[in-house]
């Protein structure tokens, strides 16, 4: 199959919400003929809660803003030093389903890791990407129409301290972890590159750059 045109948006570091209410309306305004899009962004700190999210994993959030989304999943933070990947796809047009997605979400991260020589591995029954049992990346997904929106986090070089004032993904005490930490890279600008070449690979996509602005 040859590969399909996608933009990827840089959008830098943004606010969560603003984000999340422009990935509904391109995904309520998109047609069949519309390219996919990759949006790259760094949040400022926000806990999220997916529609299966509940309160009680949220356990000391003190200033950091909790917001209910409209994603898979339970409750997860987004802060600067972390990259986040919202794929925007025509899943019907890629001919995927979502199990098939998520598993080429998840070796995306793997791949990526593996340009350090970091080895991971995804766990069955809990969505993400692991090392040693640590969480280095969470997925959270909406599809709609067959289009998705929302989707990975990555941990780069980030405060990791806010994960423990919560469950992470709804887990009591499970062990987070950044690329960093592992022996990787310093900054998100070095794994950017990696991680949407190898996201461009599992889809099989084109990818071309375009201003962030379009997008939020």
């Amino acid at each position: 199959m040859s590969a399909l045109p996608a933009l990827v948006r840089d959008l830098g570091r943004r606010p969560y919400e603003p984000v999340w209410r422009a990935m509904q309306r391109f995904t309520d305004a998109r047609g069949a003929g519309t390219p996919d899009e990759l949006w790259v962004v760094e949040h400022d700190p926000v806990f999220t809660l997916g529609q299966a999210g509940r309160d009680e994993h949220v356990l000391a959030p003190g200033d950091i803003p909790v917001l209910h989304v409209d994603r898979g999943g339970q409750v997860t933070y987004h802060g600067p030093g972390q990259v986040v990947v919202y794929p925007l796809l025509d899943l019907r047009r890629l001919g995927l389903g979502v199990r098939e997605y998520v598993e080429r979400l998840e070796q995306a991260v793997i791949d990526t890791l593996a340009e350090w020589n970091i080895g991971a591995a995804r766990r069955e029954g809990a969505p993400g990407v692991y090392v040693a049992g640590a969480k280095v990346a969470s997925l959270g997904i909406r599809v709609r129409r067959g289009c998705t929106f929302h989707g990975l986090a990555f941990n780069v070089a980030m405060d990791l301290e806010p994960f423990g004032r919560i469950n992470p993904c709804g887990y009591q005490g499970l062990r987070v972890t950044s690329v960093l930490d592992l022996g990787g890279p310093s900054g998100v600008d070095a794994v950017k590159p990696v991680l949407l070449a190898e996201l461009a690979r599992q889809f099989a996509l084109r990818i071309e750059t375009a201003p962030p602005a379009a997008a939020a």
